[in-house]
């Protein structure tokens, strides 16, 4: 399951564990990234709350955490190849999992039907 933000990030939630990332739109505005700073492992992070932040050649940004919870694991791969989040940012452009802290925070979320409508708006 695929749910996004109204500031572009998104989670696929796989079980207990909840993966986050920005969107590709978001990737598309920001221009080609080139630093990620990433939470710590253990950090513990509130839904919409900043969780990372995303730097290009346009503009430093934070990225908000979709859901709550417990980072578990970081993209490293990341650090070395900030690139990737332009290349892929559904795959193997993700930021961090998490541990999730209450699955009823996703019913805030937008599905991929809901967030496409919502781009549509935006221009």
């Amino acid at each position: 399951m695929l749910k996004f933000t109204e500031q572009h990030e998104w989670v696929r939630v796989e079980g207990d564990t909840a993966t986050i990332g920005i969107s590709p739109y978001a990737a598309e505005q920001l221009g080609d990234v080139v630093f990620v700073e990433l939470p710590a492992v253990g950090k513990k992070v509130a839904q919409f709350g900043e969780a990372a932040v995303v730097e290009s050649v346009k503009a430093a940004s934070e990225v908000y955490a979709p859901i709550s919870g417990e980072v578990t694991e970081v993209n490293k791969a990341l650090e070395a190849n900030p690139a990737l989040v332009n290349e892929g940012a559904l795959k193997e452009g993700w930021f961090a999992k998490l541990k999730i802290k209450d699955k009823a925070e996703l019913s805030k979320l937008m599905d991929e039907a809901q967030y496409k409508s919502y781009l549509e708006g935006l221009h």
